[in-house]
């Protein structure tokens, strides 16, 4: 499998300039602040999102400074809702680190996060990029509805496939969408490719999360069992959502009791496991990944040859074989 660094070869020098960029957009007077904000740049993963910003930008036209503006609003909004979230899910680490709310407790995380979108939104409004606003101030938009809609239909467990494509495609589509999109509308290309390389970040999206979705069947090294961690947290994932769809009345009853009762007995969820891979939906759930991973490469396709659309396909195929 190629890896991350193979991929970046022709934005190497962007995402160092980049990281230097974003670095000082989060600058701050207050102490305490800048104390954080070191520590949420230690802590930074594997950048995907710019990645996915530069290599846009490139496919489309010539880098400049709006792009680099276009990565760090990207950055610095979706940095504000993941300190939000860890606040909303009382989680104490992210990344293997301990999240912000874990360290200096939520009232002081969630002022962060407002600190890290007002960055965000000045950093557009300042330098003009109404544009580059309105895309990612929708994404942000979409991905609360989604987590909303899926705290609602979590309830009842009873999500039907197309629900479930518009909750991944809010919650998570969305922003990789925004990523292509704003990278796109840095360079001034025209509005039909915009929206071309919109689609083909939300695709990728999709197939992203269905991917994440697959993990959760998949053996854990430290145990050898599959890892369950969704089922334990009562979330409806695709080959579930098959399952459920392709199983006679009585043993849909059944499996919902187990998700809704039995989320935390290792042996319940187990069984369940088991039952949703005798019923096909692995083999289901990876056929859509392909389906979406296959739209988003025909996009692409469409698009100008050069080395950022290498790499792009690259990333795309890299996301859908990635191993965690």
């Amino acid at each position: 499998m190629i890896s991350l660094n193979d991929i970046k070869q022709p934005i190497n020098e962007n995402i160092d300039i980049f990281e230097k960029k974003f670095r000082k957009s989060m600058q701050s007077s207050v102490p305490l602040l800048d104390i954080i904000t070191r520590y949420i740049l230690k802590r930074k993963g594997k950048q995907i999102r710019p990645m996915f910003v530069f290599l846009s930008a490139k496919i489309c036209g010539e880098l400049n400074e709006k792009t680099y503006r276009a990565a760090s609003l990207i950055e610095l909004l979706h940095t504000a809702t993941l300190v939000h979230d860890d606040v909303v899910d009382d989680s104490n680490e992210r990344r293997g680190f301990f999240s912000i709310n874990a360290l200096w407790k939520n009232k002081i995380a969630v002022l962060v996060g407002d600190f890290l979108l007002s960055r965000g939104l000045l950093l557009a409004v300042e330098n003009n990029d109404f544009d580059l606003l309105k895309i990612v101030s929708n994404a942000v938009k979409e991905m609360s509805e989604g987590e909303l809609l899926q705290i609602e239909k979590a309830r009842n467990l009873d999500i039907k496939e197309e629900i479930y494509y518009e909750i991944i495609r809010k919650k998570t589509a969305s922003l990789i969408a925004s990523c292509c999109d704003c990278g796109a509308a840095s360079t001034g290309i025209s509005e039909a490719n915009i929206k071309k390389m919109h689609q083909f970040g939300e695709y990728v999206g999709i197939a992203f999360q269905i991917k994440d979705d697959l993990f959760d069947y998949e053996k854990s090294r430290e145990t050898g069992k599959p890892n369950g961690i969704d089922i334990k947290e009562q979330k409806m994932t695709l080959p579930l959502i098959y399952m459920l769809n392709n199983i006679d009345y009585l043993e849909k009853r059944k499996a919902i009791r187990v998700v809704k009762n039995y989320h935390n007995n290792p042996q319940k969820v187990a069984e369940l496991i088991s039952k949703v891979n005798k019923s096909g939906g692995i083999e289901y759930a990876k056929n859509k990944m392909e389906e979406y991973k296959n739209k988003a490469l025909t996009i692409l396709s469409e698009m100008p040859d050069s080395e950022a659309k290498v790499s792009m396909k690259q990333l795309v195929l890299y996301t859908i074989d990635r191993k965690k």
